[in-house]
Parts: C-alpha cells; sequence; structure tokens
C-alpha cells in the first residue's frame, strides 16, 4: 500500500501549506534588519524610552499569541484552508501597511504617538497571521498525509520557517548592503517589510489550488468530498473508503465536536507542556545571544550578518536531519536525545559565563545547543501538536497549544535581560535545568505517534 501514495499529489499540496511556515519564519524576522531604522524614524525623534523601542520591536507576538488563540474556533468555523488565506490575506496587509504606515492619515517624515500606534497595529496584524499559521498549517498537513510519511511532512514545516528567517536576512542585506544609513533609515525599511508582500501573494494565490482537509470534511458532513481527496491521495479508492470509515468512527452518533476535557486532562496538558518546554529551553535568547560572542571574538558589529546566516545554516541542516529521520527513529527518541544535547550546550555555557570566559568554545557550545534543538524540539513539538489530539477536539486543543507557546515565548524573551543582569551564568543553567526537565516530561508522558493514523491516538487517550 505504501507505494500505491500518490507522492507528488501529497508533496505539491504540502508545499503551499508550508508557505505558511516560510510567512511565519519572515514576518518574526524581518524586524531585524529595520528595528534600527524605526527607532531612529519612530521612537527616538518622540523621545521614548527603550522600552518603548523594545514594545514596538516585539508588538507582533501579542498579535501570534491573538492568532494562535483563535485558531481553533477559526479553523473549525471556516475550515482549515479558508484559515490559512485569512493569515495569507493578514500577512499582506501588514507587510504594506508596516511599509507606509502613513498611508490616508499621515505625514511622511513626521513622526507622531498616532504614526507609532498604527506602525503597532500593522506588525500585530501580521502577527494573528504568524499565531494563525502557526496553528493551521502543521494541523493542516497532519490531516491531509499518510501516517506512514506525516512526520516527515509536517518537519518541513519548521524547514520552512527557518527557510523564511534565513531568506529575509538575505533579503534585508541585500537591501542595506552599500546603502547609506541616511537612506536605510529614510526608505531601506520600508522595503524590507513591503518585500514579505510578495510570499503572501503567492501563499495566498497558490492556496486557491489545494483541497480542504479530509478530517474537516468529514467533521462537516461532506463525507463525497472527503472520500475524493483521500482517493486522489492514497491512489485507491479501497485505501481511501477504509481510511474514511475510520475517521467516521471516531465521529459517532453524529456528533462531531467534543467538550475540550472528552478524552481528559492529560491530552491537553501534555500539548501544552510540549509548548512551553519548546521555549523554555531558552532558543530564542540562545539565538539573540550569539552575535554578541562574535563581536566579543573580534568580529566587526556588521559581521553580526555574518552570524545570522551561519546559525540560520546550522538551523537548516539540523533541522534536515529531523525531516529524514522522525519517521524511522520515532518522535521520542529524537526529542529526548535533543533535551540531551542542549543540556549539555546549556550547562556548558553556563560554566564558561561563570568564569567570564567568552570566545569559539562559547560559540561551539552554542551551536552544539541550536543544532539539539533544529533536529529535536523545532520540528518535533509541531509534529506532535499535528497528531497527538483527537479528531473531535483537535481545533481548539491545538489553539491552546499554540497560544501558550507564543505566551511562553513572550514570557522567556522579556525575562532575558532582568535574568542577564542578575547573573549570565544562572541564565544558562536555567535553560539547561529546563532541558532535562523536557527529557523526562518526555520520557513519562508523551505517547510515541510514529506510524499511528490520527484516528488511532484516539484509542491511546481513551486507555
Amino acid at each position: 500500500m505504501k507505494n500505491e501514495t500518490n507522492k507528488f499529489y501529497i508533496f505539491g499540496i504540502t508545499l503551499v501549506a508550508t508557505l505558511g511556515g516560510l510567512l511565519f519564519g519572515y514576518d518574526t524576522a524581518v524586524i531585524s534588519g529595520a528595528e534600527k531604522s524605526i527607532q531612529a524614524y519612530l521612537i527616538d525623534p518622540l523621545n521614548l524610552s527603550a522600552f518603548a523601542h523594545g514594545a514596538t520591536v516585539s508588538s507582533a507576538l501579542i498579535g501570534c499569541i491573538i492568532g494562535g488563540a483563535l485558531s481553533g474556533l477559526l479553523s473549525s468555523r471556516l475550515g482549515r484552508k479558508r484559515s490559512l488565506q485569512l493569515a495569507a490575506l493578514l500577512f499582506f496587509l501588514s507587510a504594506l501597511g508596516s511599509a507606509c504606515p502613513e498611508f490616508l492619515f499621515f505625514t511622511k517624515g513626521e513622526p507622531t504617538m498616532g504614526l507609532l500606534f498604527v506602525f503597532n497595529i500593522y506588525r500585530i496584524i501580521g502577527g494573528i497571521g504568524v499565531g494563525l499559521a502557526s496553528a493551521v498549517c502543521p494541523m493542516y498537513i497532519g490531516e491531509i498525509a499518510p501516517a506512514n510519511i506525516r512526520g516527515r511532512l509536517v518537519s518541513f514545516n519548521q524547514f520552512a520557517i527557518i527557510f523564511g528567517m534565513l531568506v529575509v536576512y538575505f533579503v534585508n542585506w541585500g537591501i542595506a548592503n552599500g546603502q547609506a544609513i541616511e537612506w536605510i533609515n529614510d526608505i531601506g525599511w520600508r522595503y524590507m517589510f513591503a518585500s514579505e508582500a510578495i510570499p503572501a501573494f503567492l501563499f495566498g494565490t497558490l492556496l486557491f489550488l489545494v483541497p480542504e482537509t479530509p478530517r474537516y470534511l468529514a467533521l462537516t458532513n461532506k463525507n463525497e468530498k472527503a472520500l475524493s481527496i483521500l482517493e486522489k491521495i492514497n491512489g485507491s479508492k479501497e485505501k481511501a473508503t477504509d481510511i474514511l470509515n475510520e475517521i467516521k468512527a471516531t465521529l459517532t452518533g453524529g456528533n462531531t465536536k467534543a467538550k475540550l476535557f472528552s478524552y481528559g486532562k492529560v491530552v491537553i496538558i501534555v500539548g501544552i507542556l510540549l509548548s512551553v518546554f519548546q521555549q523554555f529551553v531558552g532558543i530564542n535568547v540562545a539565538l539573540y545571544y550569539a552575535p554578541r560572542i562574535f563581536e566579543s571574538m573580534g568580529a566587526a558589529k556588521d559581521a553580526s550578518m555574518l552570524q545570522t546566516i551561519v546559525m540560520g545554516l546550522v538551523n537548516v541542516v539540523f533541522t534536515v536531519v529531523a525531516i529524514l529521520t522522525v519517521d524511522k527513529w520515532g518522535r521520542k527518541p529524537l526529542l529526548i536525545t535533543g533535551s540531551i544535547g542542549m543540556a549539555i550546550g546549556m550547562f556548558a555555557v553556563s560554566a564558561l559565563a561563570f568564569n567570564n570566559i567568552i570566545g569559539m568554545s562559547t560559540l561551539v557550545f552554542i551551536i552544539i545547543y541550536t543544532a539539539s534543538f533544529m533536529m529535536s524540539w523545532g520540528p518535533i513539538c509541531w509534529v506532535l501538536i499535528s497528531e497527538i489530539f483527537p479528531n473531535k477536539i483537535r481545533g481548539q486543543a491545538v489553539a491552546i497549544a499554540v497560544a501558550a507557546q507564543w505566551a511562553a515565548n513572550y514570557f522567556i524573551s522579556s525575562t532575558y535581560p532582568a535574568m542577564m543582569e542578575f547573573s549570565g551564568g544562572m541564565t544558562y543553567a536555567f535553560y539547561g535545568i529546563m532541558a532535562v526537565l523536557s527529557a523526562l516530561f518526555v520520557w513519562k508522558m508523551v505517547p510515541e505517534t510514529k506510524g499511528k493514523t490520527l484516528e488511532e491516538m484516539e484509542k491511546v487517550w481513551k486507555k
């Protein structure tokens, strides 16, 4: 049966869906090239504090939490495909609005509090798109993919996220390279934001060519359509009918929705903890810390672009490792191995920080840490969130898990400067402890989902 699946069709659909992941990465990283210009154009002329600058740079995260929280309601009401189309529209509006926040109401070159507020609103709109895409893209791919390659296909979404970040680093660098700082602060940053409109438009257009997921169609009693898509995916009507019957068996009694805790509280707690641990191991702050290491090794400040590209390439290579191994080794072994690698990296960085040693050794352990994350918790967390929840509660359960993830991201990112002020060594030791706890959590609480259909997950939690 394995060979009967229409891999070309499945990969085509996955490729379109992962453009949502690429935009997720693009939108969250585009600010890195523009934030100094935003400070020069909007923050400094208004004599605002570093807090206002930080709040503006991270305002998209507020949107991410909102988008993640709304994803369950939207994916259940509109469907998975239409929710992604809405995310594409939000990305597009945010790209153009952030590039020209003066449009209609303000004068270019005259910064006001109103203009700053409107700029933040456009960034939050993009953040809602990110939050929505971060929940619905893995869910969409998970519901389309056959069980034997589902892990690999959902992992492509993480690859697309970090590839989107890498692309925007090159785009920002290409726009700013060789230009005067005055031009960048006046016009260059606008091009950086506007560049996102191109992949957003492409994503929105290509979504018209992909189907709704068979699981969602079955949830809304469109069984004929569900069967037709399953037949295209699996290559035979007989196999498609078997899968549809299995899906329908999990929706017995005509009740296609269930209360959140119908399968007990453990499944929801596992989903939330997967999300929280993915952030509490400190991945974002580790990536933010890397430019300082390069500078301390004697690299000039403008060589930090080299750092982002080096880190981006490490991320890409080790995400590919996860894609190649997730359906062979399983989810749990990869997560536990990654947690151990992250703990080694972080405890080593902590020891070096306590001894005031910053240099090549620190960089090596940071790379061991990020490589361990990218081959495990980076992609596999999204794989598990897309597949551990039973059909009837998937939309709302994924929304809770993803909202928890963005809230944890915001908490960890915002507490990092204060923790570093208190003690750098203790900060990294904290992330190391979180990595150890994440390994114990996976070992004790997370079920192995390798090779199981989404419908079989219901039996796992019913036990």
